[in-house]
């Protein structure tokens, strides 16, 4: 198959890449490499991609529609995954315009290209932030999610919302997969793992928001490719469909410090800070539609993945 992916010099864009080369898809990748986190990760991914000969890059941004426009023309697609968007919670609430551009208007360029080229099927990345407020656990992709609290969710939810019209009007097939705190090796430097790591690592003390009382669903990177490879493999009866990604199990923040300082074998120096703007206090993913349509089964526990991490870490960063 000849398969699109935005993003893929991002995290999960890496690792969806590069299984689908092993399994001798034709990976067409774009991502607009910007600077929000250091941009050497990026090219180290990308370096990997580009040694497998059924991996193709091309540097183009979401909102460069006419740029956009030539890779479609030029090419016939089976299917879109759409990985590509401005991502953080925090930094969304510094710099909206930025999630707006990315997260919109690039969306909408990329689904206004696909109906042109009649590219029926896009499977996007959405978030788990998306529940916000929503106090019932776990969270069900059926729930009503109007209690965002940052742009970047919201940015994600207006996705969805396009996704469903689009399906409606244009006859359009639309997945959206709800991903629930993905960690992993190649993981993003911005993200609390690779922060934590860091900062114990180097003696340093490392910030701990809402006193330590956040819970989360983690879950590994592997078991986010499985669950997005079976999407794409799903037999189409309803046009616009939603499934969380998660692990289905709730992890305190505590707890997931204590594992890592137990990994590392280093005592962790903490900073307890407020709450901050936009935080989620707790994440828990209902995964029993995933599990019933999807056959999507995470295999990997948290002392695992986060084990499998630090020898990632200390490879890449030369510890």
């Amino acid at each position: 198959m000849k398969i699109l992916i935005t993003g893929c010099a991002g995290f999960i864009g890496f690792h969806l890449s590069k299984r689908l080369c092993e399994m001798k898809h034709k990976v067409y990748g774009i991502d607009n490499l910007n600077d929000y986190y250091d941009i050497k990760i990026k090219k180290d991914r990308l370096n990997i991609l580009r040694s497998n000969k059924l991996f193709s890059f091309k540097k183009v941004d979401l909102n460069n529609k006419k740029n956009l426009e030539k890779l479609f023309r030029n090419r016939k697609f089976d299917f879109i995954v759409n990985l590509a968007a401005q991502a953080g919670v925090r930094y969304s609430i510094q710099f909206p315009q930025k999630y707006f551009d990315s997260n919109i208007v690039g969306f909408f360029n990329l689904i206004e290209l696909a109906r042109k080229y009649k590219i029926k099927k896009i499977i996007s990345a959405s978030t788990s932030s998306i529940y916000g407020k929503n106090k019932k656990m776990p969270f069900k992709e059926n729930e009503r999610v109007d209690n965002i609290i940052q742009f970047y969710a919201a940015s994600k939810r207006s996705n969805e919302i396009f996704g469903d019209v689009y399906s409606k009007i244009y006859d359009m097939n639309f997945i959206f997969l709800r991903f629930f705190t993905v960690y992993g090796p190649w993981g993003r430097p911005d993200m609390s793992l690779a922060s934590f790591v860091t900062n114990i690592i180097k003696g340093k003390k490392i910030n701990v928001f809402n006193y330590g009382n956040h819970q989360r669903d983690f879950t590994y990177i592997d078991d986010i490719i499985d669950g997005v490879i079976k999407a794409s493999q799903k037999k189409i009866k309803n046009k616009f469909e939603i499934y969380n990604l998660g692990n289905g199990k709730r992890i305190t923040l505590m707890q997931y410090i204590k594992i890592i300082e137990k990994k590392l074998g280093i005592k962790a120096k903490i900073n307890y800070k407020i709450l901050q703007k936009g935080d989620v206090k707790a994440t828990l993913s209902s995964i029993t539609k995933s599990k019933r349509e999807l056959k999507y089964k995470p295999k990997i526990n948290i002392q695992e993945g986060i084990d499998n991490y630090i020898k990632w870490f200390k490879k890449y960063y030369k510890i």
